[in-house]
Order: C-alpha cells, then structure tokens, then sequence
C-alpha cells in the first residue's frame, strides 16, 4: 500500500527540512552554502521548489525547478529545468517522485510552458532509468573537458 502523501511549493518554513534534504542530495555542499542556495531560490521569480510530506508533515522528497535560458536538447527557451529531485530512501518507489513530477508538470502547464529539460550523470543509472518512468526522453549525452591555463 503506497504511504499518503501531499505535495506543495515551499516556503522559507520549510528551510530546515529543505536543506537537510538537499544535503541528503548534494553532500558536497555544506549546510551553510544549502541555506544561501535555498534563500537565493525564494527571492526569484523564475524558480520554485516542491515538497512531497507525509499525512503528519514528515519530508518524504522534494525538487526544485528553475527557468533556464536554453537547455540542451529543448525547442523552447527559455524552459523550465529540473535542477534535482530526491526521495527519502525509506519510501522510494512508491510513486512520490512520480506525484511530484505530475504536480511540478500541471504547475509548469498552468505557466504556460510546453517542456522541461533536466540532466543527470552519465555513470547515474538509477536516475536515468526514474527519468525515463517520468516520461523523460534522453536527447544527448555529452562529455565535459577543461583546460588548465598557465603562463
């Protein structure tokens, strides 16, 4: 039996469990640099973040969406991307990350827009294979190179 659960846009209430969560998804940042990231998120206009919490308020997962100027592989621009989606272990595939792509889709409808564009690592299989369930479609895959300047 799936857990119930609601999903809503958050709020800066929302920051502590936002950021552990966020910690949860992107370790390499520290709790600080969360906090920074998540206050600059609310004072935008073109960004917004979605919450998935049990009947008793419990964080089960969330996302965060944020207007880009173009996104690879996307015909509009600027379009909405999926900045990160996470769910917490203990309920995953259970269809949260499902519901939460179904609300931020109606949500982005209501805007106006027809697509959303979104990334993950090459080496990532889970989340490509969560993609694909969400109804994403890979369009390229690329390979990043960099090049230290010396004098």
């Amino acid at each position: 039996m799936k857990a119930a659960y609601e999903i809503r846009r958050m709020t800066n209430a929302d920051l502590p469990h936002w950021a552990a969560m966020r910690s949860a998804l992107w370790p390499e940042d520290s709790e600080a640099g969360h906090r920074a990231a998540i206050t600059s998120l609310l004072a935008r206009e073109d960004a917004w973040a979605f919450l998935a919490a049990s009947a008793t308020g419990a964080p089960l997962g969330f996302a965060e969406l944020a207007i880009r100027p173009y996104a690879n592989g996307c015909d509009s621009a600027p379009v909405p991307f999926l900045e990160g989606i996470w769910v917490r272990a203990d309920v995953r595939r259970q269809g949260i990350g499902t519901g939460m792509l179904a609300y931020m889709t109606s949500f982005l409808l209501e805007h106006g827009f027809r697509e959303v564009g979104s990334d993950t690592p090459i080496a990532n299989l889970p989340s490509q294979a969560a993609h694909r369930a969400w109804g994403f479609s890979e369009t390229e895959r690329v390979v990043y190179f960099r090049k230290l300047l010396h004098r």
